[in-house]
């Protein structure tokens, strides 16, 4: 139920309290619920879904239960190997391994008790598929669509899409529709497809203010949130966390809300489970931990304001060290709305990796391979800008590499480039000379890399930065590209087209030190005792490395699971009189991640 803060007494008891309603945290309060906790879940914003409801709510479970109809040859053993291969000693290995097991634990508790529905893509590589016991397929889940008609009234409570990932005024479309889309006119299944898609749609928008069709993020949180109503969770929105209230041994027994002038002290049984998102928008930790990333590169939604941390690291927690970077990237395009809004645009698959593209800084000289994962390649554009301007960086094409791939905002196709050209967002030329005076850079570069790309797409080799030399990146490519190499193809007819691309922070990497049941650790390696983490505001088990499609969403899953349970165990325990089983002064058993970062003022 939805509820207002005035309608909770004072000093309310809750068996658990999640701080966050994004993907994590609404799956900890649904797992709570699903065990018998009587739950309150808090998000600050006026909707629910954080980023989650604006990503692809791909969920990296290897060896769940969806598995093997797609990879029967994959195992446990396999993805345990994967990730020490990939993440080594920026995590703990016994927090991977409790990702690991719980994961497909967490999938089949919540599909046997809850609306949440999954499928595995039938094709979705690891991202860093050269390391042995990386997959193809089988591991990247996603949640099947919802019909956000059965939500009612509480339909508009779900953060909408990002608005340039939809078509049509709010028709969310995922990665099969785009496909029929585009071959509409060259398949009668897709235009079956496209039609019946539309229709719908046009239906839908007779009552609704969008489309009511939901998929990928946006299905995962119309499933989460319909499944919290259905088990009475009280969800309360644009609410405040102003305090974590601790008792005689240090532990957490109670919080502080507000909303709109009312303040309630809320009671707590079991624990809190923080999901609040991260420390992005945080204004002086975003300063000192990512250093020089324009907060207006972010594509994340606005929630993750990291004020949910600053209490916890006054209550004793205190932030993991040593992971490859602080935050997960990717390259984003920037263009200012009607409304005076700013589009921030991830540039994940649909452009930089296809043939007759390629990416160059300053002086026109490409300095990374274009085919890499989002995350190497934010973090490359940063490296490389510590010597060369390489922020803003520019995406190049020419008439065919819009006509068919679009660049960005601008949709395949070709047509309505003048608004995107009037505002700046898109630079047109008819020469490339022309091309690298408009964008300011060196003309002699661009054309010695455009001449290299062109006679590298001839024999499929790219000799300076291997593109398209793995199963990954040749999956990001044009599958009937006629060419050796399905990353790599020439530019070569005018005009010639460019966007400016950024380092944009898509989700938080460092957190704070928890256990393998989620509890957040002190200074001493000690839980404290009745707090939680997962989510972005947990310490990354992956170690800030980004191995795999979903590799928030998943340990996000798993260890909202284990929160959950290991709070309700306490609840239970302090309902019958009980200590808990291993109290806030004990040693931590389990491996953890052994560095701190001191609070930063």
């Amino acid at each position: 139920m939805v509820e207002t803060l005035s309608g909770l007494q004072q000093n309310e008891a809750f068996d658990v309290v999640v701080i966050g309603a994004g993907g994590a945290g609404m799956s900890a309060a649904l797992f709570a619920a699903i065990d018998g906790a009587r739950v309150l879940l808090v998000e600050s914003t006026e909707y629910v879904g954080g980023t989650t409801a604006y990503s692809a709510g791909t969920t990296w479970i290897p060896n769940s239960s969806h598995g093997p109809s797609i990879n029967p040859d994959d195992s446990s053993a396999n993805a345990e190997g994967f990730l020490r291969r990939a993440v080594g000693e920026r995590s703990s290995a016994a927090l991977r391994r409790a990702f690991l097991q719980a994961g497909p634990r967490a999938v089949a508790h919540l599909e046997a008790n809850s609306d949440v529905k999954y499928r595995a893509r039938p094709f979705h590589p690891d991202y860093l598929s050269e390391l042995e016991g990386s997959t193809l397929r089988g591991r990247a889940l996603e949640p099947l669509a919802f019909d956000g008609r059965q939500l009612g009234r509480h339909f508009a409570l779900i953060r909408p899409p990002i608005p340039e990932f939809t078509v049509l005024g709010g028709m969310m479309v995922d990665r099969d529709d785009v496909g029929h889309l585009l071959n509409m006119t060259k398949s009668f299944k897709s235009l079956r497809h496209a039609v019946k898609l539309l229709a719908r749609h046009a239906r839908a928008r007779i009552s609704w203010p969008r489309g009511t069709r939901l998929v990928m993020g946006n299905a995962l949180i119309g499933r989460l949130l319909h499944s919290l109503l259905a088990r009475d969770v009280t969800v309360l929105v644009s609410t405040k966390l102003e305090a974590l209230r601790t008792n005689a041994s240090r532990a957490i027994d109670g919080i502080t809300l507000s909303q709109n002038g009312q303040r309630r002290q809320i009671s707590v049984t079991g624990g809190v489970i923080l999901a609040s998102g991260g420390f992005n928008r945080h204004p002086q930790r975003r300063r000192a931990m990512l250093p020089g990333a324009d907060p207006a590169w972010c594509p994340g939604a606005p929630g993750h304001t990291g004020s949910a941390q600053d209490l916890a690291l006054a209550a004793g927690a205190r932030y993991g060290e040593g992971a490859l970077s602080n935050a997960f990237w990717a390259p984003v395009s920037i263009r200012k709305r009607a409304d005076g809004t700013t589009a921030v645009f991830p540039h994940f698959i649909m452009d930089r990796g296809k043939p007759g593209m390629i990416v160059v800084n300053s002086q026109g000289r490409r300095f990374l391979n274009e085919n890499t994962s989002y995350h190497l390649f934010g973090i490359a554009m940063q490296e490389a800008h510590r010597t060369t301007p390489s922020v803003p960086a520019f995406l190049v094409t020419d008439a065919d590499g819009l006509r068919k791939y679009g660049l960005g905002m601008v949709r395949p196709g070709g047509k309505g480039l003048a608004p995107f050209l009037a505002d700046g967002y898109l630079t047109q030329a008819a020469t490339l000379d022309e091309l690298a005076a408009k964008l300011g850079i060196d003309a002699a570069g661009l054309a010695d890399s455009v001449a290299r790309i062109n006679d590298y797409a001839k024999t499929g080799v790219d000799p300076d930065f291997r593109r398209g030399t793995t199963d990954y990146q040749r999956a990001n490519g044009d599958a009937n590209w006629p060419g050796p190499n399905p990353c790599l193809g020439p530019i070569a007819r005018g005009p010639f087209y460019a966007v400016r691309l950024y380092p944009g922070d898509i989700g938080a990497a460092t957190g704070l030190v928890s256990d393998d049941n989620a509890r957040v650790l002190n200074r001493d390696d000690r839980p404290i005792g009745g707090l939680y983490a997962c989510g972005n505001d947990m310490q990354s088990v992956m170690g800030g490395v980004y191995p795999a499609p979903g590799i928030t969403l998943g340990p996000g899953l798993a260890f909202a699971y284990l929160a959950a349970r290991d709070a309700l165990a306490r609840a239970k325990a302090a309902s019958a009189g009980a200590t808990h089983a291993q109290p806030a002064t004990a040693p931590v058993a389990h491996g953890a991640t052994q560095a701190a970062n001191e609070k930063i003022a």
